[in-house]
């Protein structure tokens, strides 16, 4: 047979067929007649002997689950040889002289096999049908002692691979009824699919997913199951997409908002549950998602506070004196409980700068400061919850804290009214829980001073009228309110300065 035959020959073999897509990390490759082997020349003759050029073993199996015919010469009827497609790396194009003279040269195993065995893999399926067989009749030889066909191929194994070791595994695995015996730990299994894939061995692909779907992942792993998943089948990567693949674009959203949830009414170790879920807070990445959870968590506590204390404030019961304390506790409970997640809720918004909505709801409660008010001239709570003020007015100090330091930039009517609705909860408070003694104390100055730097921020006639309200902070003596001197000695010089018409001439 001339050169240019052979030549015809290899040109014309086929080209593997994409199995479900194409992916730059399986570059087709070319199954083609070697017709420079001396099986071609007429002469009888038996299968040529191993030739390896690769300078390490690749048959270490010792697997009993292999059938000993692998790589078997004396009943082989396919000679197949694995050729290391290895080019020099270059970031330029060369021409077909300099690219044959610089070429590496291609490391070659040849392997002993058997149609019956390769027929497993529908890539090997093809190359030795008949109809294949019938337009390459140079693909064969008999040999005549043995009369059989012996089909010699050469396969190239792209450049992307520094060994043949996992061709040859896989090869291995076409003899084995166990593929799992052979596949082992998650290295080996995202090392043999992509050649499963490409040689159309279904089994092996089925085995390889169904190992890597089982076992956990490195974010290393991760990123190269998402390069081979376009590859496989709907079926196949159902799994693999479910567990890294959201089926709705919420979930995230419905993942924090049942963490928060669970931290606010964890009844063990909520400390430690808060300060977690904090911190992913924190490290989340989209911060309006964040925002939306919180914003609905608070908007939820601040209704059932609402509501427990407007029952209290206007019980539309009748009972025994009795049942009517025991109704009237449950609902101070619940508002003292459901206090605290508002003020844990107000932390994580202010934190991650997202407490505009919280503040603007804040400012809205005329009702609630109105039923507080009630609440405090009753003793009740004194005896069950003498905590309760606290916790308001730390909710207050928390949201008013960052309208001023401008963590919060709220409009005018959001901090007028912010003041003028909690500024009576304040005083009352101030008047009517001597018996959290001294340790209040810090937190009524703190919160004084915060109103009075937001009055500071208003025009002069609404300030006006707030600012008398605030006489009550110089509770004993002239010395002890500094900040209320500051606030009364700006004003008036603010207000002494000449009409605003004056000033524009």
């Amino acid at each position: 047979m001339s050169t240019a035959d052979d030549a015809g020959a290899a040109v014309n073999a086929p080209k593997k067929k994409q199995r479900v897509g194409s992916s730059s990390c399986l570059p087709s490759t070319l199954a083609v007649i070697d017709l420079s082997d001396e099986s071609l020349t007429g002469r009888p003759r038996k299968p040529p002997l191993l030739r390896r050029t690769a300078s390490h073993s690749l048959f270490h199996f010792s697997s009993s689950s292999f059938a000993a015919d692998f790589n078997d010469q004396s009943t082989a009827d396919v000679v197949l040889a694995l050729r290391l497609d290895h080019q020099p790396s270059s970031s330029f194009d060369c021409d077909d002289a300099f690219s044959e003279s610089t070429s590496i040269a291609s490391p070659e195993t040849q392997i002993y096999l058997h149609s019956r065995v390769l027929r497993r893999s529908k890539y090997f399926s093809a190359l030795l049908s008949d109809r294949w067989q019938q337009k390459s009749d140079a693909a064969s030889s008999m040999d005549e002692e043995n009369c059989f066909k012996i089909h010699c191929i050469t396969h190239r194994i792209p450049a992307i691979y520094d060994s043949m070791d996992d061709y040859v595994t896989v090869l291995k695995l076409l003899y084995s009824d166990d593929l799992l015996f052979a596949i082992d730990n998650l290295s080996t299994a995202l090392d043999l699919l992509p050649i499963a894939l490409e040689l159309l061995f279904e089994d092996c692909v089925k085995a390889c997913v169904r190992f890597i779907e089982a076992v956990p992942w490195s974010e290393d792993d991760e990123k190269r199951i998402l390069s081979l998943i376009p590859l496989l089948s709907e079926e196949e990567s159902k799994e693999l997409l479910a567990r890294i693949s959201p089926l709705k674009n919420d979930s995230s959203e419905e993942m924090l908002h049942g963490l928060i949830l669970s931290a606010i009414h964890s009844n063990s170790n909520m400390a430690f549950a808060k300060a977690f879920v904090a911190k992913l807070l924190r490290d989340f990445s989209s911060r309006e998602t964040a925002r939306k959870v919180l914003d609905a968590a608070f908007d939820k506590s601040l209704r059932v506070v609402k509501q427990s204390l407007e029952e209290y404030s206007s019980p539309d019961f009748r009972g025994s004196h009795d049942e009517t304390e025991v109704i009237q506790r449950l609902n101070l409970h619940t508002a003292m409980t459901n206090l605290k997640h508002v003020l844990w809720l107000v932390e994580r918004m202010i934190e991650l700068r997202v407490a505009d909505t919280a503040v603007k709801a804040w400012s809205e409660q005329a009702s609630l400061t109105a039923d507080l008010r009630r609440a405090f001239l009753d003793d009740l709570w004194r005896a069950f919850f003498p905590g309760l003020p606290s916790v308001v007015l730390r909710c207050t100090c928390r949201l008013a804290s960052a309208v001023v330091t401008g963590n919060i930039l709220a409009a005018r009517q959001v901090r007028m009214k912010l003041v003028r609705d909690w500024l009576p909860v304040l005083i009352i408070c101030k008047e009517r829980v001597p018996i959290m003694g001294s340790n209040s104390m810090p937190l009524y100055v703190e919160l004084e001073d915060i109103f009075l730097r937001i009055i500071s921020t208003l025009p002069i006639s609404d300030s006006q009228e707030l600012l008398q309200q605030c006489l009550s902070f110089s509770t004993r003596n002239i010395d002890d309110c500094p900040h209320l001197v500051d606030a009364f000695t700006t004003w008036f010089r603010r207000a002494n300065r000449p009409a605003q018409a004056d000033l524009s001439e």
